[in-house]
Protein backbone atom coordinates (compact mmCIF):
# COMPACT_ATOMS: atom_id res chain seq x y z
CA UNK A 1 0.00 0.00 0.00
CA UNK A 2 0.93 3.69 -0.77
CA UNK A 3 -0.14 6.84 0.69
CA UNK A 4 -2.10 8.84 -1.72
CA UNK A 5 -4.45 11.71 -1.90
CA UNK A 6 -7.75 11.89 -3.11
CA UNK A 7 -9.77 14.64 -4.79
CA UNK A 8 -13.50 13.36 -4.25
CA UNK A 9 -16.75 15.46 -4.04
CA UNK A 10 -14.89 18.74 -4.20
CA UNK A 11 -12.77 17.82 -1.04
CA UNK A 12 -8.96 15.95 -0.28
CA UNK A 13 -8.96 12.92 1.57
CA UNK A 14 -6.10 11.02 2.60
CA UNK A 15 -5.74 7.34 2.32
CA UNK A 16 -3.80 4.47 0.88
CA UNK A 17 -3.66 2.54 -2.65
CA UNK A 18 -2.31 -0.51 -3.72
CA UNK A 19 0.24 -0.03 -6.36
CA UNK A 20 1.86 -3.42 -8.70
CA UNK A 21 5.47 -3.94 -8.55
CA UNK A 22 7.84 -2.93 -11.22
CA UNK A 23 11.02 -4.40 -11.60
CA UNK A 24 13.95 -5.05 -14.17
CA UNK A 25 13.59 -9.17 -15.39
CA UNK A 26 17.09 -10.02 -16.76
CA UNK A 27 16.69 -13.68 -18.98
CA UNK A 28 19.75 -15.57 -19.69
CA UNK A 29 20.37 -18.51 -21.73
CA UNK A 30 23.43 -20.60 -20.37
CA UNK A 31 24.73 -17.83 -18.81
CA UNK A 32 24.13 -14.96 -21.51
CA UNK A 33 21.92 -12.36 -21.50
CA UNK A 34 19.02 -12.08 -23.92
CA UNK A 35 16.59 -9.87 -22.90
CA UNK A 36 15.66 -7.45 -19.88
CA UNK A 37 12.26 -6.11 -19.51
CA UNK A 38 10.00 -4.43 -16.91
CA UNK A 39 7.94 -6.59 -15.64
CA UNK A 40 5.76 -7.44 -12.46
CA UNK A 41 7.83 -10.10 -9.71
CA UNK A 42 5.06 -12.56 -9.97
CA UNK A 43 4.66 -15.99 -11.74
CA UNK A 44 8.23 -15.46 -13.02
CA UNK A 45 8.76 -19.30 -13.74
CA UNK A 46 5.93 -19.36 -16.18
CA UNK A 47 7.15 -15.99 -17.53
CA UNK A 48 10.17 -17.80 -18.16
CA UNK A 49 9.17 -20.83 -19.91
CA UNK A 50 6.56 -18.55 -21.64
CA UNK A 51 8.28 -16.02 -22.91
CA UNK A 52 11.07 -19.13 -24.55
CA UNK A 53 8.35 -20.97 -26.14
CA UNK A 54 6.54 -17.62 -27.57
CA UNK A 55 10.10 -16.07 -29.13
CA UNK A 56 10.42 -20.13 -29.81
CA UNK A 57 13.79 -20.03 -28.35
CA UNK A 58 12.55 -23.68 -27.34
CA UNK A 59 10.16 -25.70 -29.03
CA UNK A 60 9.08 -27.66 -25.98
CA UNK A 61 9.26 -26.37 -21.99
CA UNK A 62 11.70 -30.12 -21.61
CA UNK A 63 14.08 -28.44 -24.03
CA UNK A 64 14.62 -25.94 -20.49
CA UNK A 65 17.42 -28.50 -18.86
CA UNK A 66 17.41 -26.07 -15.94
CA UNK A 67 16.01 -22.69 -14.64
CA UNK A 68 16.67 -20.18 -11.89
CA UNK A 69 15.30 -17.63 -10.47
CA UNK A 70 17.94 -15.21 -9.36
CA UNK A 71 17.40 -12.00 -6.66
CA UNK A 72 20.00 -9.46 -8.05
CA UNK A 73 20.82 -5.88 -7.13
CA UNK A 74 18.37 -3.00 -6.72
CA UNK A 75 15.83 -5.22 -6.44
CA UNK A 76 16.03 -6.67 -9.90
CA UNK A 77 15.17 -10.42 -10.84
CA UNK A 78 17.52 -13.11 -12.81
CA UNK A 79 15.86 -15.98 -14.82
CA UNK A 80 18.58 -18.00 -15.41
CA UNK A 81 17.78 -20.85 -18.09
CA UNK A 82 20.38 -23.44 -19.39
CA UNK A 83 19.27 -25.00 -23.24
CA UNK A 84 20.96 -27.70 -25.17
CA UNK A 85 23.76 -26.19 -27.12
CA UNK A 86 22.16 -26.33 -30.15
CA UNK A 87 19.22 -24.17 -28.97
CA UNK A 88 22.01 -21.63 -27.74
CA UNK A 89 24.00 -21.57 -31.11
CA UNK A 90 20.37 -21.07 -32.73
CA UNK A 91 19.56 -18.14 -30.87
CA UNK A 92 23.28 -16.53 -31.27
CA UNK A 93 22.72 -16.67 -35.26
CA UNK A 94 19.59 -14.32 -34.77
CA UNK A 95 21.47 -11.77 -32.90
CA UNK A 96 18.56 -10.31 -30.93
CA UNK A 97 18.56 -7.79 -27.87
CA UNK A 98 15.47 -7.52 -26.67
CA UNK A 99 15.93 -4.54 -24.12
CA UNK A 100 12.90 -2.53 -23.68
CA UNK A 101 9.95 -1.11 -21.36
CA UNK A 102 7.41 -2.99 -20.37
CA UNK A 103 7.96 -6.34 -22.47
CA UNK A 104 8.13 -4.42 -25.61
CA UNK A 105 7.21 -6.87 -28.11
CA UNK A 106 9.60 -5.96 -30.86
CA UNK A 107 12.26 -3.56 -28.94
CA UNK A 108 15.71 -4.21 -30.63
CA UNK A 109 15.18 -6.69 -32.83
CA UNK A 110 17.95 -7.08 -35.47
CA UNK A 111 15.77 -7.24 -38.79
CA UNK A 112 12.56 -5.94 -40.54
CA UNK A 113 12.29 -9.51 -41.74
CA UNK A 114 12.21 -10.63 -37.82
CA UNK A 115 9.68 -7.98 -36.60
CA UNK A 116 7.27 -9.17 -39.29
CA UNK A 117 8.24 -12.91 -39.08
CA UNK A 118 5.51 -15.17 -40.41
CA UNK A 119 3.88 -17.14 -37.60
CA UNK A 120 2.68 -20.43 -38.71
CA UNK A 121 -1.17 -21.24 -39.58
CA UNK A 122 -3.16 -21.79 -36.64
CA UNK A 123 -4.95 -25.21 -35.75
CA UNK A 124 -8.90 -25.46 -37.02
CA UNK A 125 -11.88 -27.03 -35.98
CA UNK A 126 -12.98 -25.17 -32.81
CA UNK A 127 -16.22 -23.28 -33.04
CA UNK A 128 -17.98 -21.87 -29.99
CA UNK A 129 -21.45 -19.58 -29.79
CA UNK A 130 -21.33 -16.30 -29.53
CA UNK A 131 -23.43 -16.86 -25.79
CA UNK A 132 -20.05 -18.47 -25.37
CA UNK A 133 -17.45 -15.87 -26.54
CA UNK A 134 -19.62 -13.34 -24.18
CA UNK A 135 -18.77 -16.11 -21.30
CA UNK A 136 -15.16 -16.64 -21.60
CA UNK A 137 -14.80 -12.32 -22.06
CA UNK A 138 -16.85 -12.17 -19.11
CA UNK A 139 -14.85 -14.38 -16.85
CA UNK A 140 -11.82 -12.22 -17.48
CA UNK A 141 -12.41 -9.58 -15.11
CA UNK A 142 -13.10 -11.19 -12.08
CA UNK A 143 -10.13 -13.26 -11.89
CA UNK A 144 -7.64 -10.10 -12.36
CA UNK A 145 -6.77 -10.70 -8.34
CA UNK A 146 -3.98 -8.05 -8.93
CA UNK A 147 -6.30 -6.02 -11.45
CA UNK A 148 -9.03 -5.62 -9.05
CA UNK A 149 -6.43 -4.03 -6.47
CA UNK A 150 -4.07 -1.99 -8.18
CA UNK A 151 -6.14 -1.23 -11.63
CA UNK A 152 -2.90 -1.03 -13.18
CA UNK A 153 -1.79 -4.16 -14.78
CA UNK A 154 -2.82 -6.31 -18.24
CA UNK A 155 -4.01 -9.37 -17.89
CA UNK A 156 -4.74 -13.08 -20.44
CA UNK A 157 -6.65 -16.07 -19.63
CA UNK A 158 -7.46 -19.08 -21.21
CA UNK A 159 -11.36 -20.00 -20.90
CA UNK A 160 -12.77 -23.42 -21.96
CA UNK A 161 -16.49 -24.72 -22.62
CA UNK A 162 -15.53 -27.77 -20.29
CA UNK A 163 -13.42 -26.01 -17.52
CA UNK A 164 -14.19 -22.69 -17.73
CA UNK A 165 -11.38 -20.03 -16.94
CA UNK A 166 -8.30 -22.08 -16.95
CA UNK A 167 -5.59 -20.00 -15.89
CA UNK A 168 -4.94 -16.23 -15.73
CA UNK A 169 -2.09 -14.36 -15.59
CA UNK A 170 -1.42 -10.76 -14.86
CA UNK A 171 1.81 -8.36 -15.65
CA UNK A 172 2.17 -4.70 -15.95
CA UNK A 173 3.60 -5.18 -19.62
CA UNK A 174 0.73 -7.34 -21.88
CA UNK A 175 3.22 -9.13 -23.69
CA UNK A 176 4.42 -10.70 -19.89
CA UNK A 177 1.30 -11.73 -19.15
CA UNK A 178 0.72 -13.42 -22.25
CA UNK A 179 3.80 -15.28 -21.76
CA UNK A 180 3.40 -15.99 -18.58
CA UNK A 181 -0.06 -17.39 -19.38
CA UNK A 182 1.90 -19.55 -21.76
CA UNK A 183 4.26 -21.13 -19.49
CA UNK A 184 1.69 -21.72 -17.23
CA UNK A 185 -0.66 -23.89 -19.66
CA UNK A 186 3.05 -25.55 -20.95
CA UNK A 187 3.59 -26.29 -16.94
CA UNK A 188 -0.03 -27.96 -17.08
CA UNK A 189 0.17 -29.90 -19.87
CA UNK A 190 -2.15 -27.66 -22.10
CA UNK A 191 -2.49 -26.39 -25.04
CA UNK A 192 -4.27 -23.03 -26.18
CA UNK A 193 -6.01 -24.67 -29.00
CA UNK A 194 -9.52 -25.66 -27.35
CA UNK A 195 -10.48 -22.33 -26.12
CA UNK A 196 -10.14 -18.69 -26.12
CA UNK A 197 -7.32 -16.63 -25.16
CA UNK A 198 -8.97 -13.65 -23.73
CA UNK A 199 -7.04 -10.25 -22.92
CA UNK A 200 -7.49 -6.66 -21.11
CA UNK A 201 -5.53 -4.89 -23.98
CA UNK A 202 -5.68 -3.94 -27.26
CA UNK A 203 -3.97 -6.45 -29.78
CA UNK A 204 -1.42 -5.74 -32.10
CA UNK A 205 1.11 -7.41 -34.12
CA UNK A 206 3.27 -9.02 -31.72
CA UNK A 207 0.60 -10.47 -29.41
CA UNK A 208 -0.95 -12.19 -32.86
CA UNK A 209 2.69 -14.14 -33.31
CA UNK A 210 2.93 -14.95 -29.50
CA UNK A 211 -0.81 -16.53 -29.86
CA UNK A 212 -0.10 -18.06 -32.79
CA UNK A 213 2.87 -20.19 -31.43
CA UNK A 214 0.60 -20.75 -28.61
CA UNK A 215 -1.82 -22.74 -31.39
CA UNK A 216 -4.63 -20.59 -29.90
CA UNK A 217 -7.95 -20.48 -32.46
CA UNK A 218 -10.09 -17.68 -31.25
CA UNK A 219 -8.34 -14.38 -29.41
CA UNK A 220 -10.40 -11.82 -27.77
CA UNK A 221 -9.56 -9.04 -26.49
CA UNK A 222 -11.34 -5.72 -24.43
CA UNK A 223 -10.46 -3.18 -26.99
CA UNK A 224 -9.93 -2.97 -31.05
CA UNK A 225 -7.00 -5.06 -32.47
CA UNK A 226 -4.41 -2.82 -34.66
CA UNK A 227 -5.24 -3.10 -39.11
CA UNK A 228 -1.37 -4.83 -39.08
CA UNK A 229 -2.95 -7.03 -36.65
CA UNK A 230 -6.14 -7.78 -38.36
CA UNK A 231 -4.24 -8.68 -41.17
CA UNK A 232 -1.87 -11.46 -39.58
CA UNK A 233 -4.69 -13.05 -37.76
CA UNK A 234 -6.39 -13.20 -41.29
CA UNK A 235 -3.33 -14.67 -42.95
CA UNK A 236 -2.67 -17.59 -40.53
CA UNK A 237 -6.47 -18.42 -39.73
CA UNK A 238 -7.13 -16.96 -36.53
CA UNK A 239 -10.37 -15.57 -35.18
CA UNK A 240 -9.94 -11.95 -33.46
CA UNK A 241 -12.90 -10.65 -31.84
CA UNK A 242 -12.44 -7.44 -30.24
CA UNK A 243 -14.64 -4.58 -28.67
CA UNK A 244 -15.69 -7.02 -25.63
CA UNK A 245 -17.55 -5.28 -23.45
CA UNK A 246 -21.14 -6.21 -21.53
CA UNK A 247 -23.16 -5.44 -24.24
CA UNK A 248 -21.44 -7.36 -27.01
CA UNK A 249 -18.52 -7.73 -29.24
CA UNK A 250 -17.25 -7.30 -32.92
CA UNK A 251 -15.80 -10.11 -35.00
CA UNK A 252 -12.49 -8.85 -37.23
CA UNK A 253 -11.37 -12.22 -38.77
CA UNK A 254 -12.50 -15.79 -39.69
CA UNK A 255 -16.00 -15.30 -38.05
CA UNK A 256 -17.13 -18.46 -39.03
CA UNK A 257 -15.99 -20.01 -35.68
CA UNK A 258 -18.81 -18.03 -33.86
CA UNK A 259 -22.10 -19.52 -33.85
CA UNK A 260 -24.97 -16.93 -33.78
CA UNK A 261 -28.03 -15.74 -36.17
CA UNK A 262 -26.64 -13.29 -39.00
Amino acid sequence: MHPRLAWRGAVFAAGERALPEETPVAITYNRVTHAVMMATPEDLHDFAIGFSLNERIVITADEIQELEIVSAPKDSVELRLWIAETRMEALDHRRRNLTGAMGCGLCGLDSLEEATRPPSAVPQGLTLTAEAIAAACAALAPAQTLGLVTRAVHAAGYWTMADGMVAVREDVGRHNALDKLAGALARRGETASAGVLVMSSRISIELIQKAAVMGVQILAAVSAPTLLAVREAEAIGMTLVGIAREDGFEVFTHGDRILGPR
